[in-house]
């Protein structure tokens, strides 16, 4: 089971730490990532395996959205298969 998590807001120091402590102590395992800086915009989106994650999907979203809440981020986390469907032609 995989997830992609988004994340935009004001560009700053720490963010991609922040983000990646939440992922690791929720045994969350970072797949591919891409980031970038669009003069002071931070965006990034990630692709990560929750199979073996010790929390449940929706705690694990609502502990993303809680670390882009104190940084003052917009951080999005969808479930792979809801992706896919979205996404299907």
């Amino acid at each position: 089971m995989r997830a992609v998590i988004t994340v935009t807001g004001k560009d700053a120091v720490g963010i991609l730490a922040k983000i990646t402590a939440v992922c690791a102590s929720a045994n969350v395992n970072v797949i591919d990532m891409t980031q970038t800086v669009m003069q002071d915009l931070f965006v990034m989106s990630m692709l990560a395996d929750i199979s073996k994650s010790n929390v449940e999907f929706p705690a694990l979203s609502d502990n993303l959205k809680e670390c882009g809440r104190e940084m003052a981020l917009e951080i999005h986390v969808m479930h792979e298969d809801i992706f896919n469907s979205m996404h299907r032609i």
